[in-house]
């Protein structure tokens, strides 16, 4: 079977999270459940470096306003990422150019990026942090769900992926208008911010004015 699927799915999941599924893909070819994935995802520096990656974006990834950061960092990290892991998946593998593998992995994994960077501005205009917390343990929960579903039905996963990368580019577009809002409000505080500190604290209407003419002698 063409390694197609898989490289479809891991370029979604990479989207969402790259190095979860680097870690979950080596340790699936390390244990023997895969012969799909390359040595060198199974490389026991590559799992440390991964586990760890993965634990500082398990941390970051649920506390508001560092999670946009943290995307904002990953938006060349994450399709690089997916464009890697699909070239070495058709690399092992043969039944795919890893060009052609590349491309599919690195575009799948920036539309998926997209819709969760873009999904986190959205939630980030609740002031509360609950949302961020249960969002991003789905996200983990979902990227083990379908990454581990590929490995042993390639074919069912990424037809899962696909229909989840369908779905939450349409919520992006419902939830464009709330994430200009969200930008327009940042903007707005930047430059409250930048003029309080140009004038003072009490902004541009407590920078003295020129002072009054004094009163000339009584006729």
């Amino acid at each position: 079977m063409s390694v197609l699927p898989l490289v479809f799915t891991s370029g979604w999941a990479s989207g969402i999270n790259a190095y979860a599924v680097v870690l979950l893909l080596g340790l699936f070819g390390a244990a023997g459940l895969t012969d799909e994935v390359p040595a060198s995802l199974q490389r026991t520096d590559v799992l440390v470096v991964a586990g760890v990656l993965f634990l500082c974006e398990a941390v970051a990834d649920k506390i508001p306003y560092v999670d946009s950061v943290w995307d904002a960092v990953h938006t060349v990290v994450r399709p690089v990422a997916g464009a890697v892991v699909g070239a070495l998946l058709a690399g092992q593998s043969g039944s795919l150019p890893e060009l052609a593998a590349g491309a599919i992995g690195g575009s799948t994994a920036l539309a998926s990026h997209a819709v969760k960077a873009g999904t986190r501005m959205a939630v980030n205009t609740s002031p509360e942090p609950v949302s961020n917390l249960v969002l991003s343990t789905a996200e983990d929960l979902g990227v083990a769900a379908v990454v581990t579903l590929a490995v042993f039905h390639p074919v069912a996963a990424a037809v899962t992926a696909a229909v989840l990368l369908a779905v939450g580019l349409a919520v992006l577009v419902l939830l464009w208008s709330r994430i200009r809002r969200f930008l327009r409000r940042r903007a707005q505080r930047r430059e409250e911010k930048r003029l309080a500190g140009e004038y003072g604290e009490g902004g541009p209407e407590a920078r003295p004015g020129p002072a009054a003419p004094a009163p000339g002698p009584p006729r």
